[in-house]
């Protein structure tokens, strides 16, 4: 329901950023930062608890509800545990004893082959502006990410929840974000298929696209005055 129920409350016409409850007018945009999953990569959680369900016999339902007992994965994707402690607890809440390597191929199966944007959209993003990638994700999933998916070596930074020990909406990783692209919030344009973190990204002033697929996305440069 919450990403729908803000839709309405995204300002994406000539005011794009807020700050404070004011609007901000838009500005040029020197820098976009785009979310990774589901914006940039696909992804089908249902791919990694059905290999979990295959090797630990336990209904998908459980697996979910096991997993999301221990508190690992927000701690996980803010990096406040280690790849090695993070497993050893998600096996044992299964039941089961497993490597990190051996969990590592579950848990990045959830990947789908294809982008979601074209590289030579990035390619020519890249000639005009700043590029950011800006992601909630964990050291498993990032590692195998930049492995399969060379289109990541295009952004200029890669702004990580569990590097910078902070997850969106809330905003020290979008302030983290503006300050390694080196220009103020209101001169970047944070794309995300998630309303509630647009909403974030539009608290510190930036301004802000919901990802609808790459045509709807190129309709929305237009708009704004992106070129590439």
């Amino acid at each position: 329901m919450l990403r729908w129920k803000h839709l309405a409350n995204l300002k994406l016409g000539s005011t794009t950023g807020s700050k404070g409850g004011k609007s901000v007018q838009m500005q040029t945009v020197k820098a976009v930062i785009f979310d990774l999953g589901r914006v940039i990569v696909p992804f089908d959680f249902d791919l990694g608890y059905s290999e979990l369900h295959r090797l630990t016999g336990l209904d998908i339902a459980d697996i979910r509800r096991r997993i999301g007992a221990t508190g690992l994965v927000n701690q996980f994707e803010t990096g406040l545990v280690e790849p090695q402690a993070f497993v050893t607890g998600i096996a044992r809440a299964l039941g089961i004893t497993m490597s990190v390597e051996q969990f590592s191929r579950i848990w990045n199966s959830i990947f789908l082959k294809e982008t979601l944007i074209p590289e030579e959209m990035l390619l020519r993003l890249k000639q005009r502006y700043r590029l950011l990638l800006l992601s909630n994700t964990n050291a498993i999933h990032f590692t195998g990410l930049e492995q399969d998916y060379p289109v990541l070596r295009h952004f200029d930074e890669h702004v990580l929840s569990f590097r910078v020990q902070s997850m969106k909406p809330d905003a020290p990783i979008y302030l983290h974000a503006a300050k390694l692209a080196g220009v103020p919030p209101a001169e970047c344009l944070f794309i995300d298929d998630l309303p509630e973190n647009l909403l974030g990204a539009q608290a510190v002033g930036m301004q802000a696209v919901l990802f609808q697929g790459h045509l709807q996305l190129e309709r929305d440069f237009e708009r704004l005055g992106v070129i590439y």
